[in-house]
């Protein structure tokens, strides 16, 4: 009778059983975290790309109140000041 390698050693073919599951976990974890950083680095250009989105919408929102500020004075000073009367008091 010829006995198999796998046979003569059966605490080798668990320990290599074992070893062999170890690793299937450890690929697995390895991944499922690739996986969890992926989605995290995709939700985060999304919201970066939204804030980008609000911040230049802002800018353009103040450039645009400055330029209305900015007109604004400008008619101001050009109009004509009124002068103010101080009352008089008669003397009698």
């Amino acid at each position: 009778m010829t006995y198999n390698v796998r046979d003569r050693n059966p605490a080798r073919t668990k320990a290599q059983r074992q070893f062999v599951e170890n690793q299937k976990r450890a690929l697995s974890f390895r991944e499922e975290q690739e996986k969890a950083r992926a989605e995290m680095e995709v939700k985060n250009l999304r919201l970066r790309t939204l804030r980008l989105a609000k911040e230049a919408e802002e800018r353009e929102e103040a450039a645009k109140l400055a330029k209305e500020l900015a007109a604004a004075n400008i008619e101001q000073a050009a109009a004509p000041k009124a002068k103010k009367r101080r009352a008089r008091i008669k003397k009698s």
